[in-house]
């Protein structure tokens, strides 16, 4: 049975986020606010639930969902080979509209869907939800939509597309909170240097050329390159991602 918890209420939000807790601990899917928009969370080492993910927004498995992690001490336990330049954009922009894909730990349980050996991570800087992540620990995550549709800025956008396909809603109200456009994580290729845009999003080039300047743009391009190289290949973990809805989380 599906439940709405208003977490803008104290005693509400901590029912919500307990309930939510118990629903990822059954391989049941949750939807909670970001910085970015709402999104649809799954267990990310449970196969089941990840595919019960990718069935209520009506994507296959070769769209696989991104995973947002608590902390950035997490970084190491999900993925390998983090090349130095990546860990520095994720000290810089983490809690924040920035993903990174790298090469995943290969010593994980967990199905994604078709990565190629990759994990697609993110910190987001919204205080439900990394309570939330603090109680679950990773979580595969999309946007709160239907494939197709326009992503959900409230718990109750979501409902009116996902419905009883997810357990609990934690609606926090408008996000972006401050009525801000709609933008979805900025995301980067770390699998192989230099790193490149894959999604131009939150994070600017600009910025992100300001702590490792030697990010290629989404066409390959180096900084004040006069003659732009051949884009590299798309990367695999990116195919979740790769030609992502406006607005995914």
């Amino acid at each position: 049975m599906t439940t709405s918890y208003d977490c803008t209420a104290a005693e509400q939000r901590a029912a919500g986020l307990e309930h939510a807790q118990r629903a990822i601990r059954e391989n049941k899917c949750v939807v909670f606010p970001t910085d970015t928009v709402y999104g649809i969370a799954a267990d990310a080492f449970s196969p089941l639930a990840v595919t019960l993910l990718l069935a209520s927004k009506g994507r296959s498995r070769k769209m696989p969902p991104p995973v947002l992690i608590p902390r950035l001490n997490a970084l190491d336990g999900l993925a390998t080979d983090v090349p130095a330049e990546a860990r520095r954009l994720a000290e810089a922009f983490w809690p924040g509209g920035l993903t990174l894909i790298l090469h995943a730990q290969p010593s994980l349980d967990w199905d994604l869907g078709d990565t190629k050996g990759t994990v697609a991570l993110r910190i987001p800087a919204d205080e439900i939800a990394q309570d939330l992540l603090t109680l679950t620990g990773p979580l595969a995550v999309s946007s709160a939509n239907r494939t197709g549709h326009a992503a959900a800025q409230t718990a109750a956008d979501a409902e009116a597309q996902l419905a009883e396909s997810v357990e609990v809603y934690l609606e926090g109200g408008p996000r972006p909170a401050d009525g801000a456009e709609a933008l979805a994580s900025t995301i980067i290729d770390a699998t192989a240097l230099p790193l490149r845009v894959v999604r131009q999003g939150a994070i600017s080039l600009e910025r992100l050329r300001g702590v490792v300047p030697g990010v290629l743009d989404i066409d390959g391009n180096a900084p004040d390159s006069a003659d732009a190289p051949e884009p590299a290949a798309e990367p695999a973990a990116a195919a979740g991602d790769a030609a992502p809805e406006p607005g995914s989380a």
